[in-house]
């Protein structure tokens, strides 16, 4: 039984999944988005990160879904790095939009969309992507996302929109300030994972109507500018894999429930779904 190594990549982290005849091994490293990273750094990650952790088992094939992989470029470079560090290896190097429609609607047509650190969505035929929505990134578009949540917090911060309790609240976990947050978003690396993390003042602020406001105005906008240009979203559920999809299923249910649409599968992660795809 050929031995089989999977990679579910995002802008924040990697999980790689080792299937070893019956043994499933999981292994985490950062993520590995080649807009970010050149292909040398890849390269020092996967060996510095995920090799030694392997137990020097060498895989048959490798199969890589990963963030930015949905060019020929930036493919090269990522296969590349990983065919450097298992030369013996088959590898396959894919978008993670692609990892997310496998894991969630297998061998069946379906609507997959990727609610994470990015955003993305897609309608697959049960064998390939025949519609994708063009992702603009996390300065025009990545609506739904962390980045884009993230973002419209800190706007509400430093506008002064936020009322004088969520101000407070804040100040106080991320005792920042201006100019701190615009040398992190404007002059330092990955200002995408940056932006992100402040979602986490979301999830554990609820309930108050202006949170509320901000999560439903970044799923309006990814509906409107994304599900709702496939047609097949009226006569097909519509799926999510990703931590944000994860962790606000009751608001994606509600704007589900106001569009008239089917809510399908919620994911956290796609890798339970891939190992049983790959299986």
């Amino acid at each position: 039984m050929a031995i089989i190594l999977l990679a579910d990549s995002g802008s924040t982290k990697t999980e790689w999944c080792l299937m070893n005849g019956k043994k499933n091994k999981t292994i985490y490293t950062q993520g590995l988005s080649p807009y970010f990273l050149t292909t040398e750094q890849i390269t020092d990650i996967i060996r510095d990160e995920l090799k030694v952790k392997m137990n020097k088992v060498e895989p048959d094939e490798i199969y890589f879904y990963g963030t930015g992989c949905s060019n020929a470029e930036n493919v090269r470079s990522v296969k590349k790095a990983i065919q450097k560090q298992f030369v013996n290896a088959e590898v396959t190097v894919d978008h993670d939009l692609m990892g997310a429609a496998k894991a969630l609607c297998g061998r069946e047509k379906g609507i997959a969309c990727i609610l994470g650190t990015g955003s993305n969505s897609c309608f697959y035929n049960g064998k390939k992507i025949v519609k994708n929505i063009p992702g603009l990134g996390y300065v025009l578009g990545d609506e739904g996302s962390g980045t884009h949540l993230g973002r419209k917090v800190i706007q509400h911060y430093l506008y002064g929109t936020f009322d004088e309790d969520l101000m407070d609240r804040f100040q106080a976990k991320y005792k920042t300030n201006r100019d701190e947050i615009l040398t992190a978003v404007y002059k330092k690396p990955l200002p995408n994972r940056y932006l992100a993390a402040f979602t986490v003042f979301l999830t554990e602020n609820r309930g108050h109507y202006m949170i509320e406001n901000i999560i439903e105005d970044s799923f309006n906008d990814f509906f409107f500018n994304h599900i709702y240009k496939y047609k097949e979203c009226w006569t097909m559920p519509v799926n999510f894999v990703g931590s944000v999809a994860h962790v606000f299923k009751d608001v994606l249910q509600d704007m589900c429930n106001s569009y008239e649409l089917k809510l399908g599968k919620v994911f956290k992660k796609p890798m339970d779904g891939l190992v049983k795809f790959h299986r």
